[in-house]
This record gives structure tokens, C-alpha cells and sequence, in this order.
């Protein structure tokens, strides 16, 4: 025997049609008061009943399709139980009373609660700039607009708000996220100072935390993309501050290393001085100890830590970078390193020049040949084995002027 399957909906709707048709009988010859069936449909939603309130509105709107109250009611009952089911009934009301701006109204809150912002800006847009806006409407309007990715719109909703309420703190909020997302930073440091600072009962989410941290890490970016380590260390810092503890992956401070790194390694200037490079040089140093720590399968702790040893060394003479390229080696070729070439590249030129200045010549040979089989035309390599093969050949001629 099979089982009839009949959706919530469908089965209310149903059954709205049966009571309509029963009360369709009952009011033959009499005149139906639609007041009535929706203050029950009020009483039964006071009571939870959504499906019976829903079904007393219908009636009211079966009696007087006209009747605007018995279809907002309707959509507001079935706003979060089912947003398909109001925006329908919303979209009839529309089809008779096409100017209806109190129409407008609710589909533009059913959208906006149901994440539907694109239609939500659509339909708020009809209205937000009359008088049947409130304060709300205006709110909503401009986090739509920014849900939507429409930023510049949303913070011009946002000024507009706070140049009525500079201590407002849900527009502040929003100026800070539309400058952050913009891109503008200074601007979008300023709303956050007035919003976790200056602002009327401001209650904080989750959401202001990540935003006040990237604020920070594109504040970050931009300092850094101009070489200024000055001022991106320290926004990149108070970036990492704002992660929670399991947020604070590798990746970020793989980042934080390199800043100091590149610190460590720009020119000198008025504000950088030979020993803030090598202060630089020596927190990166620990920071990608740290990482090489935290994430072991990974070549980049020691990778990273080879270059700053090498900037450390530049002569090579002590070698400081030497077990870091041959930890980072050891960590590639045990994995798939073929889309590590370069890295490959550099760990093998460092070892072969270490080597060639300390007089192993044999190794010092088998690294440059190791670069050869990655890169046959590596002019670097070829350099240095012509450079060797002139070496040993000197070194026998000698050897054959001793003995003669």
C-alpha cells in the first residue's frame, strides 16, 4: 500500500480551501464581517497557531480580496515559517494594488530576513526615500545594500545616518565595515575608533572582531607593499592580536615572519639601521622556529629560516643557513618536489657555494649538478662547474710542476 506524501503547505492550503468553502455556505445570502476572521486569526497566532491564523486570513481575503491588513498579516506569520509562502501572498496583493507601498514594506522584509538581499535592495529601493520608511527600513536597507556587495551605497546610507546621529553604533558598524571592504583604511581606522569608542550602546559580535582584524592586516598589506616594515609590523601585529588562539594558523605567521624578514633585509634608511636589521632578522628567525615547530610536514619553517640565517651570514662563512637548506631538501625530495624547482633551486646553489668555499670540491660538484638535472640550462651552475673543473686543473698543473 503506498503512502500519500503531502507537504506542510500544500496540506494548509488544502485545508484553507475547505474551510473556505464550508464558510462560503454558511455565508450565502449574509453579509461576512472579514474584521472577524482576522482578530481570530490574531487570536490564534497570539496562541502559536500559525496554520489557523493563516487560514482565518485567507478567509478574510477570499470575502474581500481588497482587504490590504488580511494579506500583511498573512506574509507576517509566514515570514520566518515559510518565506515562499508570504512572498507569494505579498505578490498577489502587488498584482491588485500594484502602487501598494505598505506591500513593498513586508516583501522588503521578507527578502531581508531570508538573505535574499539582492531583491531585498530591489524592493526597499521603492520606497526607502518616502515617508512610509522608518527607521528601520533605513537600517536594513543599507546592510542589505552592503550584504549585496553594493559598499559604496552602503556607506553612503551610513553617512547619511550618522550625519544625523554621529554616536550611532549600528551605522558607525557599518562604515567600518564598507571602508574596510573599500579598501580605504585610514577612513575605515577612524569608524572603527568611533565605533568601539564612540558609540551609544554598541554591543560587539564576532563579525566586528574579524572586520577590526582585517582592518589591520590590509593596513598591513598596504604598508607592506610599499616596503614600509615600520609601520606593517606593527599592524600586522595587532592583526594577529585580534585572531582567536586556533585561528592563528600557520599561514599567518608564516606572513609575520616574513615582514620582519623583510625588514631585516631592506636598505638602509633614517629609520632602519644596521642593528634594527639584524633585531629584524633575529625575531624572524624565531618566529619561523616557531613555525617549523608547529606545522613539521612543512618545508617552509626551515626554508624561510635558511634565508634568514643566510642574510644573517652573507659571506657564508660560517655556514648559518646550512642545516635549514638541507632540512628544507630533506623535507622536499622525501615529498613530491616537482613544483619546487626554485626552492629546490636555492637550497642546492647555497650548499654548492658553501661547499665550494670550504674546498669540498666533490660535493660542491654533485649540488651543482643536482641543479642541472632540475634546470639544464642554469647558467649559475655551469658557471660554477667550469669555475671548479679551471680549479682542479690548476691545482694538477701545479702538482706537475712540483714533481717536475
Amino acid at each position: 500500500m503506498k503512502t500519500l506524501s503531502i507537504s506542510i503547505p500544500l496540506l494548509l492550503a488544502m485545508l484553507c480551501i475547505c474551510t473556505q468553502a464550508e464558510a462560503q455556505k454558511k455565508a450565502k445570502g449574509k453579509k461576512v464581517n472579514v474584521t472577524a476572521y482576522v482578530q481570530q486569526g490574531d487570536t490564534a497566532l497570539a496562541h502559536g497557531d500559525v496554520g489557523q491564523a493563516c487560514q482565518l486570513y485567507e478567509q478574510a481575503i477570499y470575502f474581500d480580496p481588497d482587504y490590504v491588513e488580511a494579506y500583511l498579516k498573512y506574509a507576517k506569520a509566514y515570514q520566518t515559517v515559510s518565506p515562499t509562502q508570504a512572498i507569494s501572498k505579498l505578490d498577489e496583493l502587488k498584482q491588485r494594488k500594484p502602487d501598494c507601498a505598505e506591500a513593498d514594506k513586508a516583501l522588503a522584509d521578507v527578502y531581508y530576513s531570508s538573505n535574499q538581499f539582492r531583491k531585498a535592495v530591489e524592493t526597499y529601493a521603492r520606497f526607502i526615500d518616502t515617508p512610509q520608511a522608518d527607521d528601520t527600513d533605513r537600517t536594513r536597507y543599507a546592510f542589505a545594500l552592503f550584504f549585496n556587495h553594493e559598499f559604496g551605497k552602503s556607506l553612503e546610507r551610513a553617512t547619511q545616518g550618522l550625519a544625523k546621529d554621529p554616536r550611532d553604533a549600528v551605522y558607525n558598524r557599518l562604515a567600518m565595515y564598507n571602508y574596510v571592504d573599500l579598501k580605504r583604511y585610514d577612513e575605515a581606522r577612524q569608524a572603527a575608533d568611533r565605533f568601539f569608542h564612540h558609540s551609544d550602546s554598541a554591543r560587539y559580535s564576532r563579525l566586528d572582531t574579524l572586520y577590526y582584524g582585517q582592518l589591520w592586516k590590509g593596513m598591513a598589506d598596504s604598508y607592506a607593499a610599499n616596503d614600509d616594515y615600520t609601520n606593517a609590523i606593527p599592524a600586522y601585529r595587532t592583526y594577529y592580536q585580534t585572531l582567536a588562539p586556533g585561528e592563528r594558523t600557520p599561514d599567518v605567521l608564516l606572513q609575520m615572519g616574513r615582514l620582519y624578514y623583510g625588514q631585516g633585509t631592506s636598505a638602509d634608511s633614517a629609520s632602519v639601521t644596521p642593528t634594527l636589521r639584524e633585531e629584524a632578522l633575529l625575531k624572524a628567525d624565531t618566529i619561523f622556529a616557531q613555525l617549523a615547530t608547529e606545522a613539521p610536514q612543512s618545508y617552509m619553517g626551515n626554508f624561510w629560516r635558511a634565508r634568514v640565517n643566510s642574510a644573517l651570514d652573507p659571506e657564508t662563512t660560517a655556514g648559518k643557513a646550512k642545516p635549514y637548506y638541507e632540512a628544507t631538501v630533506a623535507l622536499l625530495t622525501a615529498a613530491d618536489s616537482a613544483s619546487h624547482t626554485r626552492q629546490l633551486i636555492e637550497c642546492y646553489s647555497y650548499l654548492g657555494y658553501y661547499h665550494l668555499l670550504t674546498g669540498d670540491l666533490a660535493t660542491s660538484v654533485d649540488y651543482w649538478n643536482k641543479i642541472l638535472a632540475l634546470a639544464p640550462d642554469n647558467a649559475v651552475a655551469k658557471r660554477a662547474l667550469e669555475g671548479i673543473d679551471k680549479m682542479k686543473s690548476r691545482g694538477a698543473a701545479k702538482k706537475g710542476e712540483v714533481k717536475r
